[in-house]
């Protein structure tokens, strides 16, 4: 039974627009009506600025990040399985990708991806972060350094 409750607050916590709460709080703007549309870091970037950018990638990928580690803790004190964490953690980036809180129309969740594999392979997420922005910066293209650096991964 735990592990069902951790794996829908994974979801439910995936699913929460930081784009878009962002966006309404700070900017009065919803980041849907502009740009690609999309609820992720790039396109509230492009919409709200760079800051607003980078904190929303921040607060996407630390969704992996706090799912992953409350899972294990909860695992811990608990008594139950702790394997249920990776579960969690891919509930968490299917809730950013089909968030309940936005009818069902998310990002991308390669932000999102980023923090899930720092925890379950760190070198390998720090290394594919790198190749991230080798290709962005060569390239200057977000999607193609995210479709190279996924593939690193």
């Amino acid at each position: 039974m735990y592990e069902i409750g951790c794996i829908l607050i994974g979801y439910l916590y995936g699913s929460i627009p930081f784009a878009l709460v962002i966006g309404k709080l700070f900017y009065n703007t919803d980041v849907r009506n502009s740009g690609s549309g999309n609820l992720g870091g790039t396109n509230a970037g492009r919409v709200l600025g760079k800051k607003a950018g980078v904190s929303v990638i921040i607060l996407d990928a630390l969704k992996a990040v706090v799912i992953f580690l409350l899972t294990d803790y909860l695992s811990s004190i608990l008594h139950f399985n702790n394997d249920v964490k990776y579960i969690a953690g891919l509930a968490c980036i299917i809730g950013h990708c089909w968030p309940i809180f936005a009818q069902f129309k998310g990002g991308k969740a390669v932000s999102t991806c980023i923090g899930y594999f720092l925890c379950i392979a760190p070198v390998w997420a720090l290394l594919s972060l790198v190749v991230f922005f080798i290709v962005l910066k060569i390239s200057k293209y977000v999607s193609l350094s995210s479709i190279v650096a996924s593939l690193s991964v």
